[in-house]
């Protein structure tokens, strides 16, 4: 029996579905100087609110299969309905209400992004064969903009109670596209068998560009989820103002990305790795010694242009080694890169709590310093195999 091919435009749906995963990933960090203005808390417990997320994507690494069974069309709906309704509930429960309940929000919403990334892996097969870096670059550029979105949309409503309720409504639009989006599952024919898939899961190339990604999605998440608070208890920044900060840092890593895509076929690539290493670090240094915005923004340009380029450089490394694509290796990919972009934060609320808050600008900057060695080990491994 002939399988239906997924129709071209219901395929760059599931690219653009992207943003939404940046928008949801990117929320925490926004909202955190809202819910600090109700109640001040400590900084362990910020660290408490990203753990809850990274442990709602482990958990959606069991449930995604599960719901699978009924369709990717209906795994997309699944997951935007479910991050907007843990939206909806974090909308009814801010401080004073125990952070207990905000933490068994966002776990849910963890839960959604990850079952979401699950579904936009399986949908893109014919993107990524006709082009495989490119098909990278865009989802992780529709990503940087869903990030820009969130922040400019909780700058926009800060003033206004409730804010999730108004933040909610975009995942519940997201359901409405898919489910009038015909999604059929494309034919893969010459793709490996799952017990390939899984051995090159287990490759050292595999885990390599894993545990670098692990590290750059932790290095920006640490940035970003820690970057408004950072701002307001050591610059004495309004709460507002350090939001539109964070959204600049969004902007300067997305421009930069965009222009790094554009710039790599012609710029040595060892050349561009060392600037961007000692750009993101030179931009640390500042951030932790400046006592004023100008330095503050000097720095997040910094950093954002150092940042910007190691995604791109990494996109075209795993088309080059993996020039077939299978969803679940992938999946499995990006779900441990964003394991890292929590898990990193959430160390950083220990590190904040016994140290302050000026402790959270190390971590990326050691964490450059990983990235940039997993890269050379990338390249090196690539030269002995032959890949």
């Amino acid at each position: 029996m002939e399988i239906q091919q997924t129709p071209l435009p219901a395929t760059w749906k599931a690219v653009i579905g992207f943003l939404l995963s940046g928008y949801l990933f990117a929320l925490l960090g926004a909202i955190l100087p809202s819910w600090e203005l109700r109640q001040p808390f400590g900084f362990d417990i910020v660290g408490a609110y990203f753990l809850s997320l990274s442990l709602g994507v482990i958990a959606a690494t069991q449930v995604a299969p599960r719901v699978e069974r009924r369709g990717t069309g209906f795994m997309l709906v699944f997951a935007c309905l479910l991050a907007c309704g843990a939206l909806l509930f974090l909308s009814m429960v801010p401080p004073p209400a125990p952070a207990i309940w905000r933490m068994s929000g966002l776990l849910v919403v963890g839960l959604a992004t990850g079952t979401l990334n699950s579904a936009l892996f399986h949908t893109i097969s014919r993107n990524y064969e006709s082009d495989p870096a490119g098909t990278v670059n865009t989802g992780g550029i529709f990503y940087g903009f869903g990030c820009l979105a969130a922040a400019l949309l909780v700058s926009a409503t800060f003033y206004v109670p409730s804010i999730l309720t108004f933040v909610a409504i975009v995942p519940g639009c997201f359901a409405g596209v898919y489910a009038n989006t015909q999604i059929a599952m494309p034919a893969q024919e010459g793709q490996p068998t799952l017990g390939q898939a899984l051995r090159d899961l287990r490759s050292t190339g595999a885990m390599l560009f894993a545990l670098l990604l692990f590290f750059q999605f932790g290095n920006e998440y640490s940035i970003a989820g820690w970057l408004p608070l950072f701002l307001i208890h050591h610059l004495g920044t309004s709460p507002k103002t350090a939001i539109l900060m964070l959204a600049f840092y969004w902007m300067a890593l997305l421009v930069g990305r965009t222009v790094a895509v554009s710039a790599l076929p012609r710029l040595p690539h060892a050349k561009l790795l060392g600037g961007s290493v000692l750009s993101a670090m030179f931009g640390c240094l500042i951030l932790a010694f400046t006592n004023n915005l100008f330095g503050a923004g000097t720095a997040i340009l910094l950093i954002g242009a150092g940042f910007a380029s190691i995604y791109p450089l990494v996109a075209e490394k795993i088309g080059r080694r993996f020039p077939y694509y299978n969803p679940g290796l992938f999946n499995g990919i990006f779900s441990f890169a964003l394991m890292g972009g929590m898990v990193a934060p959430a160390t950083l609320g220990v590190a904040a709590q016994h140290w302050g808050v000026g402790a959270v600008v190390w971590l990326p900057a050691l964490g450059t310093s990983m990235v940039f060695v997993l890269l050379l080990l990338i390249w090196l491994e690539s030269k002995v195999t032959g890949r």
